[in-house]
């Protein structure tokens, strides 16, 4: 990445849904669910979200992304990545800033993410920004859609 070159961030469309599921798939460790992150999927997370989720562009295209959303309670984070080349200069925490201003600005008083505990880029990015892990709460599942297989990228 050249050093000259601007990031521009802004709302997630889902115009953007092609070039963000490509991004995805270049993220070793991702993990992509066949129904939630498919097009019609982030399509109806964007329709009930559509100013939370945030896109970071260069030159045209998109070297990150977070899918953000809420409940009316808590803001929630998905799918946070920047393309490889592009880490270690702040879009990633330029892209999480972005969609803490948006969820406060929806009211929204508390943000929560998953990391996967082999994830240990994302694991030390959250932790250096700031993040705290949690100990005092138990994560629980229980899947309704046996097809909403995920496919971790390898």
């Amino acid at each position: 990445m050249s050093g000259t070159m601007k990031i521009i961030y802004r709302a997630m469309e889902t115009e953007d849904y092609d070039q963000v599921y490509r991004l995805w798939q270049s993220i070793k460790g991702f993990g992509i669910r066949s129904l939630d992150d498919s097009r019609e999927g982030v399509e109806r997370f964007l329709k009930r979200n559509p100013a939370t989720s945030v896109v970071a562009i260069q030159n045209g295209r998109i070297v990150g992304n977070i899918l953000c959303g809420h409940d009316g309670r808590t803001g929630y984070f998905y799918h946070v990545c920047v393309e490889k080349s592009y880490r270690k200069h702040g879009i990633g925490h330029e892209m999480a800033k972005w969609c803490m201003y948006a969820l406060k600005e929806e009211g929204i008083n508390k943000i929560s993410l998953i990391a996967f505990k082999s994830n240990q880029v994302g694991n030390a990015f959250w932790q250096g920004v700031g993040w705290k892990e949690r100990a005092d709460v138990n994560f629980y599942d229980f899947v309704l859609n046996e097809e909403n297989i995920t496919k971790f990228i390898g």
